[in-house]
């Protein structure tokens, strides 16, 4: 059975772009752009109830903090405040939000030189439901 219209999950980037790829477009990007971060920046697979973003590779500037990026990712998923919302680096855990975007490609990065992030959210107080 074929799968929805809109539901069906795109593969991850890492398995769309072969690693050499991935690490030329890496290489252009800072060369072209030596104070942004080349971030990817993918919905966690068994996400329910928050949209895809219609892109998921981003340069984001190197000073940055955390709580600004997330920021921007609230307002571009339209999603409320009260709406519990994640950014996990690197499948692994949650970064701290005073950390600039710098700091975490430092630490964070992958060896083709993209910092990974995953963004998700958590129902909240038992619903099944998104928030309205």
């Amino acid at each position: 059975m074929a799968a929805a219209a809109g539901t069906a999950r795109p593969r991850p980037f890492k398995q769309r772009k072969s690693f050499a790829n991935r690490t030329h477009e890496v290489a252009v990007i800072r060369n072209k752009f030596p104070a942004k971060v080349p971030v990817i920046l993918e919905r966690y697979q068994r996400e329910k109830f928050l949209p895809l973003l219609e892109k998921t590779k981003f340069l984001v500037p190197e000073e940055l903090t955390m709580t600004q990026f997330v920021s921007v990712l609230r307002n571009r998923l339209c999603l409320s405040p009260r709406h519990a919302f994640y950014v996990l680096i690197n499948n692994r855990g949650i970064a701290s939000m005073s950390l600039t975007l710098a700091e975490l490609y430092r630490d964070h990065r992958d060896e083709d030189g993209f910092l990974y992030m995953t963004y998700a959210s958590q129902e909240a107080f038992g619903s099944s439901a998104p928030p309205t």
